[in-house]
């Protein structure tokens, strides 16, 4: 909130509040269409795909065009976990991984027969990051008593240094799964997912102090100013953002759980707390509802909302099509490699959480 509000009476500055907001989140999500000077480009990979026997898979949070390109060529939009179990089931070749690096290397790790290439192999994770090998070993050394649950965010080192993998949408049956068996955990990386999870089972879990740089900046005051807005609206919220966010919520869940979510509510009017990228497959699946975004970063979410991860953001049409351009029969900067060791220890608790979803 700027100064001049912050000096104006009770009231008056309460007006100015809803009239920032409103002006700021008044405008609902609009699918954006490629540029026309994209179009070339676009016919381009689509027919260098085929040439390359290969299969684009993009995450909810990559812009809108590439989704839509996946979805045009036969790839698919997904969750990470879904992204690598497509691409395995996939008879391509090639995976071409739209997201961010710990994707390409969950890919790899469950396809290790196909080449699996990224846009950019730049494109990291706040959370994947903020779990080095090294301390995270060390951490779980100092803890041998406690079972280790490690979010699907995490790099394939980290992964192999688990007894389970979770994605959101499945953690909280994981570990009251583990609870049941009298388990002690070790969580991480994402304390806020961490501290939901360990709410919603009662389970005693160590939780590492890591958070995504997107979901992090969500408000709940920004939020609360929103729904004065708008009365009517129900908040989606993913699990990975601060507990004051959470308690505000209609519906915690997923990128997926959400999408689901905004099909099923009666309200008309959304307000969605996760990477805006998630918008696009949302508003396919609910063409009528109006989707905001919840305010970011200040208390009178005065400011332009930066829910969009910078990473996701690397992913683009023309560094997509470069990476295909290049010649297969030599080496890729953009291939992702994972030890084959490393690959089959990291497998281990992916299999764990596979099998447990099937169950």
């Amino acid at each position: 909130m700027n100064s001049l509000t912050n000096a104006m009476p009770g009231r008056e500055a309460h007006n100015a509040v809803r009239e920032q907001v409103r002006e700021h989140l008044a405008r609902a999500y609009c699918p954006t269409r490629p540029a026309a000077e994209d179009a070339a480009l676009i016919d381009e990979i689509k027919q260098l795909l085929i040439e390359r026997d290969a299969a684009l898979v993009a995450h909810y949070y990559c812009d809108d065009a590439i989704q839509q390109l996946a979805e045009e060529t036969g790839g698919c939009v997904a969750d990470s976990l879904e992204m690598a179990r497509f691409g395995a089931r996939h008879e391509a070749s090639i995976l071409i991984v739209a997201g961010v690096r710990f994707m390409g290397e969950t890919s790899k790790i469950l396809s290790p027969e196909k080449r699996v290439l990224m846009p950019t192999l730049e494109a990291t994770c706040s959370l994947d990051l903020g779990c080095p090998e090294d301390e995270f070993a060390a951490f779980c050394d100092a803890h041998p008593d406690r079972t280790v649950v490690v979010y699907a965010n995490t790099s394939a080192a980290v992964k192999a240094r688990a007894d389970w993998v979770v994605t959101s949408s499945i953690a909280v049956d994981v570990i009251e799964h583990l609870h049941a068996r009298g388990e002690k955990l070790i969580w991480a990386p994402d304390k806020h997912l961490g501290a939901y999870v360990q709410k919603q089972t009662c389970a005693d879990m160590l939780l590492w102090d890591g958070a995504c740089i997107v979901h992090d900046e969500f408000r709940a005051q920004g939020i609360s100013d929103l729904l004065k807005v708008y009365p009517d609206a129900a908040v989606l919220v993913h699990p990975e953002s601060p507990q004051s966010v959470v308690e505000l919520a209609d519906v915690v869940g997923s990128t997926s759980q959400l999408i689901k979510a905004a099909v099923e509510l009666e309200n008309q009017q959304l307000i969605v707390a996760t990477d805006r990228g998630i918008f696009f497959k949302m508003q396919q699946a609910a063409p009528h509802k109006q989707l905001y975004e919840a305010p970011t970063a200040g208390n009178g979410a005065t400011c332009k909302s930066c829910a969009h991860c910078p990473w996701m953001a690397m992913n683009g049409l023309e560094n997509l099509a470069a990476v295909l351009r290049r010649d297969p029969s030599e080496a890729n900067a953009e291939e992702v490699f994972v030890d084959e060791d490393l690959r089959e220890r990291a497998l281990k608790p992916l299999t764990r959480m596979l099998e447990f979803n099937r169950g």
